[in-house]
């Protein structure tokens, strides 16, 4: 039997850090933070899966921030990032303990001046997060040095390997010293990750924290509309005018999709904002922050938002596309029912698609319920597999989901219950 901490004292970590905690509203760990700060703390390389908004930037944020040495200007930690937006939002994360604890962090991203950040990097700051295409510049042209790093964080490592930057974080762990601590996190752990895992890692802990991947989902109830392609459109305005959401997120599978459909959806005067990987990162940032502050109801994506925004208050997700990858539908619909808020989510899906809902629901081992273009309940949600209990090893695990509990439908998921102004 494992017992768990209840406290973030008994986690080892310092009073002024969970001062800073108490004030962004966080009292206690979660279980991946649980499970991997005291083997953090302890040195050891870690290899942990855990499902999106499960906690995972503060279990490897609050060991590296507790333990830089302020005294010493160099770099000391690298953080390893999949895109701009999530590589933003930790150095984000880590300037609100920074500023107290007189920590330099710096973020290298793409589309921001090299010039002002190799001014930056004169002064050695002791986190670097960045994305792999931007710190590589950095080495490439010596204004990075890595040779003093005694910890790399890989986070989203699946993600990474999407993306096609494995060869580009084998590179630049390899620029690291050999005896720095390496932390792998990642909601899933696919064979190549494994692989690059055991090249470079020395007896690693691995966890795989199977609730948190339950917890999201059970707040999330899930939706397919059996449609056709041409009555996708008028379905998806007449939910959104219907539902009213506070915040949705809706996903297209090319940029292409998402452009033509904010203009459609802009052309029948809803309030949205576009995301995808063509725009540069100013409009970029204006765009979430546009959609943060709720200044737009509606952010038309691609799956470069599926990961690493963690938004509050957005209410409902619709798949306007069905993703040809099992693991984007789970960080696509990740984005509601956060913080344990509920959340819905939608996906249209033609019959050109059912192989891919198959696949969907073979993952995470339930029955998705269909509904009919007008909105009758086609098939009812399955039954369940019973939760599985969080398993810590030496072995690496394999990718897995646990199924959501069957869940009772709601007629209503009305945005406007949980409306509240924003400063």
């Amino acid at each position: 039997m494992i017992l768990m901490a209840k406290t973030f004292q008994a986690l080892g970590i310092t009073p002024a850090l969970i001062d800073i905690l108490k004030k962004q509203g966080i009292h206690s760990p979660t279980m991946i933070q649980e499970q991997s700060i005291p083997s953090i703390f302890k040195g050891r390389n870690i290899l942990a899966q855990a499902q999106t908004g499960t906690g995972k930037t503060y279990a490897f944020l609050l060991p590296a921030l507790q333990q830089i040495q302020v005294n010493i200007h160099m770099e000391q930690v690298l953080i390893i990032s999949p895109t701009r937006e999530l590589a933003k939002q930790t150095a984000d994360v880590a300037q609100i303990f920074a500023a107290s604890l007189g920590i330099d962090v710096l973020s290298l991203i793409g589309g921001k001046t090299i010039e002002n950040q190799l001014q930056k990097l004169h002064r050695h700051p002791q986190i670097i997060i960045g994305t792999p295409g931007r710190l590589l510049d950095h080495c490439g042209r010596n204004s990075l040095d890595l040779s003093g790093v005694g910890r790399v964080i890989v986070d989203e490592a699946d993600q990474m390997l999407a993306a096609g930057f494995l060869e580009d974080i084998d590179t630049l762990i390899s620029m690291t010293p050999k005896r720095r601590q390496l932390l792998f996190f990642s909601a899933t752990i696919p064979d190549k990750i494994r692989a690059l895992a055991k090249k470079h890692m020395s007896n690693p802990l691995v966890l795989n924290i199977l609730e948190g991947s339950t917890i999201a989902l059970e707040n999330i109830e899930q939706r397919i509309y059996m449609i056709s392609e041409e009555h996708k459109l008028d379905r998806l305005c007449q939910m959104i005018t219907e539902m009213n959401p506070y915040l949705a997120v809706i996903f297209c599978n090319t940029k292409e999709r998402a452009s033509i459909l904010s203009s459609q959806l802009l052309a029948r005067n809803f309030n949205l904002g576009e995301l995808h990987g063509d725009m540069s990162q100013g409009r970029r940032t204006q765009v979430l922050r546009d959609f943060a502050r709720a200044r737009t109801q509606i952010l038309v994506a691609t799956d470069i938002a599926a990961r690493g925004i963690d938004i509050e208050g957005i209410t409902h997700v619709f798949n306007y596309d069905v993703p040809h990858d099992v693991d984007y539908y789970i960080h696509r619909i990740g984005r509601t029912g956060r913080a344990g808020n509920q959340g819905l989510a939608i996906t249209f899906a033609t019959a050109a698609d059912e192989n891919w809902v198959r696949r969907i629901e073979h993952n995470i081992k339930a029955t998705i319920t269909k509904y009919t273009a007008s909105g009758q309940i086609k098939i009812k949600s399955s039954n369940q597999a019973p939760k599985k209990k969080q398993v810590i090893s030496d072995k690496l695990p394999s990718s897995s989901y646990q199924a959501t509990k069957k869940k009772t439908h709601k007629t209503l998921h009305r945005g406007s219950d949980n409306r509240r102004r924003r400063k």
